[in-house]
């Protein structure tokens, strides 16, 4: 009784400092508030398993919501051949089940942008949340991310 008194008590506060619980985390929520916070953004793509092109979404280890976004400051002729949902034409958010997750998946797109053909996006992590960051956005432009994702994910 006394953790269900905890839970319900931990969930309030969450919401009342202004921090959503992360069991109530989206990916399309994600990008929508990133375009309330005034990022240059537009939600294009929200997944689903039968959509999802790396076929992580709701397997083990996965992640359980995930959508893609256009910035406005990308120039898209610079990014032919790009289709609805592709990174390089602003990112995706991804959120996991746990911080961990997100940190190991985080460390995965590091390491294949290690390796030809790289991916050169910019990838920012925040609690059970990851940010894939087109990589025709200039450094100080896609470091904006983390700032938002910080004032959304605490």
């Amino acid at each position: 009784m006394n953790a269900v008194i905890f839970t319900g008590m931990l969930a309030v506060s969450l919401v009342a400092c202004g921090s959503e619980p992360t069991t109530s985390l989206d990916a399309a929520g994600v990008v929508q508030t990133l375009a309330k916070q005034g990022m240059p953004v537009t939600l294009t793509v929200t997944f689903d398993q039968s959509s999802d092109p790396e076929k992580l979404l709701g397997r083990a280890n996965g992640y359980s919501s995930k959508a893609s976004f256009t910035d406005q400051r990308v120039d898209t002729s610079k990014v032919s051949g790009a289709k609805q949902g592709d990174v390089n034409l602003g990112g995706t958010v991804e959120v996991f089940g746990s911080a961990g997750e997100a940190e190991v998946r985080a460390a995965q797109l590091k390491e294949l942008s290690k390796k030809p053909p790289a991916l050169g996006e910019y990838n920012y992590v925040k609690g059970p949340v990851v940010v894939r960051v087109s990589k025709e956005l200039m450094p100080g432009e896609a470091l904006e991310y983390e700032g938002a994702l910080g004032k959304i994910v605490k």
